[in-house]
């Protein structure tokens, strides 16, 4: 099959012919019909994740057709529509039987732990605690969205700060898990500001619903929000990852609020300092969000099959394996204003 491959971190991935992968014993082979390009992917490449062998096929959010069935594998056939959690429980643990697969000590994670799906086909473990059926009327590409970005950005919201109707919300980075914690909140009932870098992607928060956008340009940006929100926010989001994002996101935060922490923060120069004297002081949440179990779906597809929430309307743009190829070594740099969705068949 063909797959974007990586032989050492840092050096440029290139599109050649692997092997294919077989099935796991209670896993999956799905044949992958769209796969997202996420900063995580970047990480990864970057070598920021040290449990990564190489040469290594990445990938982590996906979804696609079932094309072989392992032993030991109850409740899926060939041919199903599926999706997964960036973040595979094993199943069997207490986490898991408990319903929070996404901290599972024996976790899987396409693309981290074993090849992922930047190629036609990718294996996934433990099929019957992690795979989540597709409904006929949501696309393979806004499935793909619901793996690690989209899904974070829900738990985030929902399952970790309890974000209710009418509380205000920072979110600082307007990529693919800023805007779908835009969606969400607003579908909530949120009211929003958003703080990014770049125009463009503000502008594309605007569009979503944002309720105010502030241009990071060297301003305050706590001060602003402050005075936007009248003295801060309820909930606040860092879904870029750096030390200066974290530090303005806990800034934005009124007394008693939630910050949530969704952007990664290797310690690459580091451990990146954050203001503890203002969470101790102001009694401030600090929360982090490292995806969702597939047992959390039905909520978010209830949501999606209602309307409420569009997540097709994040992807910017499709492109296929050779493009990503070309993308990914430079995705740290780039301003895309939403999701960039691989399709594999193509070109």
């Amino acid at each position: 099959m063909r797959a974007v491959v990586y032989d050492a971190f840092g050096v440029a991935p290139e599109v050649r012919d692997v092997p294919l992968p077989t099935a796991p014993h209670g896993g999956v082979v799905v044949e992958v019909r769209a796969t997202g390009l996420c900063r995580s992917d970047w990480h990864g490449w970057a070598g920021h994740d040290d449990d990564i062998a190489l040469p290594h096929v990445p990938g982590h959010e996906l979804a696609g057709v079932i094309a072989e069935v392992g032993a030991g594998v109850e409740n899926w056939r060939i041919g199903d529509r599926v999706t997964v959690p960036f973040v595979c429980g094993c199943g069997r643990c207490e986490w898991c039987i408990q319903g929070d697969a996404q901290v599972c000590p024996e976790q899987t994670q396409p693309g981290f732990t074993h090849d992922g799906s930047f190629a036609e086909f990718v294996a996934l473990h433990a099929a019957d605690a992690n795979l989540v059926a597709i409904p006929e009327s949501v696309s393979f590409e806004a499935a793909a969205a619901l793996g690690c970005r989209f899904a974070t950005a829900y738990r985030g919201l929902v399952g970790r700060a309890h974000l209710a109707a009418d509380e205000w919300a920072t979110i600082v980075g307007a990529g693919g898990v800023g805007l779908s914690a835009v969606v969400i909140a607003k579908a909530l009932g949120a009211r929003v500001i958003v703080v990014d870098r770049h125009q463009a992607a503000l502008d594309a928060a605007s569009l979503l619903g944002a309720d105010h956008t502030v241009l990071a340009d060297g301003r305050d940006v706590p001060a602003l929000v402050h005075e936007l929100s009248l003295g801060g926010t309820h909930v606040s989001v860092d879904a870029v990852g750096s030390e200066q994002t974290c530090t303005d996101a806990i800034h934005s935060l009124r007394r008693r609020g939630r910050h949530v922490q969704i952007g990664l923060l290797p310690p690459v120069t580091g451990h990146p300092r954050v203001p503890m004297s203002r969470v101790i002081g102001w009694e401030l949440d600090l929360l982090g969000s490292h995806g969702m179990a597939a047992v959390d779906y039905p909520g978010m597809l209830a949501l999606i099959a209602s309307g409420a929430l569009h997540p097709e309307a994040l992807i910017e743009r499709v492109v296929g394996l050779s493009e990503a190829a070309e993308l990914l070594p430079a995705f740290d740099r780039a301003t895309p204003a939403g999701m960039t969705m691989i399709d594999p068949r193509r070109a």
